[in-house]
């Protein structure tokens, strides 16, 4: 069972497997390892049995190619539930996308820079070659009509990397006081000059959705081009920013005591998060914390987190939930996060984003994507481990420590 999962994982051998086998030691033998690789492989069996293919001789190709098949399908049903025309553009159905996320709970509150500090970090280094492709003659006008979201996603489009070392350095002075707890946001800048500058930056990156954690936003990109399976991938993909979000949310509002609190979130922003605990000798990234506890709230530890971070800064919304609520048939999609198949030692993902992207971009099965699926099975693997109570409690005492460390050198 450790060999699926490392196959599945793409993990390098033998060191997974030692890996694995401090982790069960460490948790008193749970068999995570092997509980998770049988819940997976019976998950993929139901599902290839809704496809109305036969778990028993489905080839690894077949899967994926009914698995796109069902992907066209569903599209169609999430622009009819999104009140889109059969004959929807791609503008249409990026605008509508972006009204029904900021219209809808998933939007919650998060802990980000006050849109004041952000413009004043702009003013220090402007980004002029993005005022000039959007066609300001003026850094105060630019400011006055356009988002600090949106100038710092033009800023990506057009500046060279000076600029961006340049801008980043700044962030290590923040302080806490510069943030604030505001709802977060999904813009879709769409004007003509947009138009003209998001086209050869998405023909060239082949995405549209940037996200800026230390702002709270997510911005879209306007397209012109048909572009099959937009809507579902749009909603994913922009949903599954909003997770890291909340993530980066979090895990700022925890630092709130630390000394080098802007060199902390500095990094952050532009790095996954990681905790100082770890599983048997592995690193306990943030937004594992971040899961398992908007998934396990009875779990949650005053003691570990308050009053720097509550309940409520620790949620996590599964996109197919969302999905499903959206379009119910999509309920087929859900607890596939971290499914997949092997063929030929290598996973065929059942993971909706995987999927989707793979989809809008027509790619053949050995070019399939599985990107999404290795990182929700290795979170989940890891959340199996953090559950056993002894394990639990030990990454409880790590973070306390560092926790009250932390508040030791502000004080000196």
């Amino acid at each position: 069972m450790t060999r699926y999962l490392s196959l599945a994982l793409g993990a390098q051998q033998p060191l997974f497997g030692q890996s694995i086998q401090e982790l069960e030691r460490a948790s008193g033998r749970p068999s995570a390892d092997i509980r998770l690789s049988s819940e997976m492989m019976q998950q993929v069996r139901t599902k290839v049995m809704e496809l109305g293919l036969d778990p028993e001789d489905t080839t690894g190709p077949e899967l994926y190619g009914a698995l796109q098949s069902r992907l066209g399908r569903d599209e169609v049903k999430v622009r009819q539930a999104l009140g889109l025309a059969d004959d929807v553009t791609s503008t249409d159905i990026l605008a509508a996308v972006t009204k029904y996320l900021n219209n809808h709970e998933v939007t919650s509150i998060c802990f980000a820079l006050k849109a004041a500090v952000a413009r004043k970090l702009l003013k220090k280094k402007i980004p002029k070659a993005a005022m000039k492709k959007l066609g300001y003659r003026s850094f105060d006008s630019m400011l006055k009509h356009e988002t600090p979201a949106a100038i710092y996603t033009a800023a990506v489009i057009a500046e060279a990397p000076s600029w961006h070392k340049t801008f980043r350095e700044q962030y290590a002075k923040l302080q806490s006081s510069d943030f604030e707890q505001r709802k977060m946001s999904v813009e879709y800048p769409r004007s003509k000059r947009w138009t003209e500058l998001a086209q050869s930056f998405v023909a060239g990156s082949r995405h549209n959705i940037m996200s800026f954690k230390e702002l709270g936003a997510v911005v879209v990109l306007p397209i012109e081009a048909k572009v099959d399976g937009l809507a579902i991938a749009s909603l994913l993909l922009t949903l599954h920013y909003m997770n890291d979000i909340r993530t980066y949310s979090s895990f700022a509002k925890l630092q709130q005591v630390k000394p080098s609190f802007g060199k902390t979130i500095q990094q952050a922003a532009f790095e996954e998060p990681m905790t100082s605990a770890n599983l048997a000798g592995q690193p306990v990234p943030w937004k594992v914390i971040q899961r398992y506890y908007g998934r396990m709230k009875a779990s949650f530890h005053p003691e570990v987190f308050e009053p720097q971070v509550q309940p409520e800064d620790l949620q996590w919304h599964d996109a197919e939930a969302v999905l499903a609520e959206l379009e119910p048939s999509l309920a087929f999609w859900m607890h596939t996060q971290y499914a997949c198949m092997l063929h030929d030692d290598q996973p065929v993902s059942l993971n909706i984003l995987d999927v989707a992207l793979s989809y809008c971009n027509h790619l053949c099965f050995s070019d399939r994507i599985v990107h999404f699926v290795r990182e929700h099975l290795w979170h989940e693997l890891m959340s199996r481990y953090l559950h056993q109570e002894n394990l639990e409690a030990a990454v409880h005492q790590q973070l306390s420590r560092d926790l009250l460390d932390d508040i030791a050198l502000a004080e000196i």
